[in-house]
């Protein structure tokens, strides 16, 4: 089946958003290529457990499909349309599963040496998309915050150094009640700009206490989800024949009630926890690589104007089968190298922040728990300086804006 065979009931096994939302576009999928509808689709049909800043975007890239002209139409879309797409891939059952047609897709393309072809007709497809669509600039100056080094009682290397060019680095920073300051910085800003999901506290141990305002993800919140998630793993790896190929798409189809999570939950944020845990490379063993990775993937999708990320340490390495197995004993925990993971975390964290609308005026904030060393990136502060003179982390936060 191709794109201009479509009709309206082949969407029903859609979520109520997503149905309602292609078929309110049916008219321009009918005008798009095979080879770029189904990655469409794939977002499409997530359109219910999407985040408001990716539902904004949908639809936006969606009206603009709209808009075109069929002169238009054709000339966006002429690269995709010289791609041969297989006669099985056209049978494919695309419209319901285009994320596995995306996947056996990619396999052809490597195969026919059409990727290269793929991949710039897709890269002038984001460039058209830019400038007809720009992104939305956000309600006001971001901010990220890292808390790095727990239970770290002193560094054995200068912290901080990827940043330092960057921001203005404190040596005199009063710690006390820092996590609390920090947490209630970041409340503060999500009451004066109440956004769903627009403001984050990540944390790679357990949660602090903080206000109901913030949306928490938590790496010990999600102890059993991670435990069960294992167990999965341990089955299915048992079984014959079971690689790679076939465990990653088990994972792929996991929903939060596979993995025991409370049907009362909020459903995007239930599917997002599952996604870090099933798509994430060590999220579910590591702690620091569950921080890193929720951070990427919050900064991507929900684009917050607030996310403050605490890094907790993380288990020593072990055999791959250790680490993969179900246990009740506690684990053997490695600070100091949490803390290298944690630093350039931190770093990794302010780089994707500053890939997002409004990165100008972008605000970053890294400090070493429990201890005086912080460092700041904001355009009211000068870059590649030390401060010596003492100062707490409120008073830096007012300095930064």
């Amino acid at each position: 089946m191709l794109p201009a065979d479509l009709k309206p009931g082949q969407f029903d096994a859609y979520p109520p958003g997503a149905k309602k939302l292609a078929l309110n576009y049916l008219a321009a999928f009918q005008r798009l290529p095979l080879a770029f509808l189904p990655s469409l689709l794939r977002e499409v049909i997530d359109y219910d457990y999407k985040f408001p800043a990716e539902r904004s975007a949908l639809e936006r890239e969606l009206q603009n499909l709209q808009s075109l002209s069929p002169q238009d139409t054709k000339l966006w879309f002429s690269e995709f349309s010289a791609i041969q797409i297989s006669p099985a891939l056209e049978k494919f059952d695309w419209v319901n599963s285009p994320a596995q047609f995306v996947e056996q897709l990619s396999a052809h393309l490597w195969s026919t040496h059409q990727m290269d072809a793929f991949r710039k007709a897709a890269l002038d497809y984001a460039d058209r998309l830019r400038a007809a669509v720009p992104p939305e600039k956000p309600a006001q100056s971001r901010l990220g915050v890292a808390v790095i080094g727990q239970g770290v009682e002193k560094a054995e290397e200068p912290l901080f150094r990827k940043l330092r060019p960057h921001g203005a680095y404190f040596t005199a920073v009063n710690p006390e009640n820092g996590l609390q300051q920090l947490l209630d910085a970041v409340a503060a800003r999500a009451k004066a700009n109440p956004l769903p999901f627009g403001h984050w506290y990540i944390d790679g141990g357990a949660a602090a206490a903080h206000d109901p305002s913030l949306t928490c993800v938590s790496y010990e919140g999600l102890a059993s989800v991670r435990s069960s998630l294992l167990e999965k793993i341990q089955a299915e790896t048992r079984k014959p024949g079971v690689g790679p190929e076939a465990l990653r798409t088990l994972m792929a189809q996991l929903r939060p009630a596979d993995l025991g999570m409370d049907p009362s939950g909020d459903p995007v944020l239930d599917r997002f926890q599952v996604k870090l845990l099933t798509e994430g490379s060590g999220t579910q063993i590591f702690s620091t690589s569950f921080t890193q990775w929720a951070a990427r993937e919050c900064l991507r999708r929900a684009q917050p104007l607030s996310l403050l990320v605490r890094f907790a340490p993380r288990q020593r390495q072990k055999p791959m089968v250790e680490l993969l197995a179900p246990s009740s004993a506690p684990p053997q925990l490695d600070p100091l190298g949490s803390l290298v993971d944690a630093d350039m975390g931190s770093y990794y964290n302010w780089i994707n922040q500053q890939r997002l609308p409004g990165s100008e005026k972008s605000l970053f904030l890294v400090w070493f728990e429990n201890h005086n060393q912080a460092l700041a990136v904001s355009p009211l502060l000068p870059r590649g300086t030390i401060s010596t003179s003492a100062a707490t982390l409120p008073q830096i936060l007012s300095w930064m804006s």
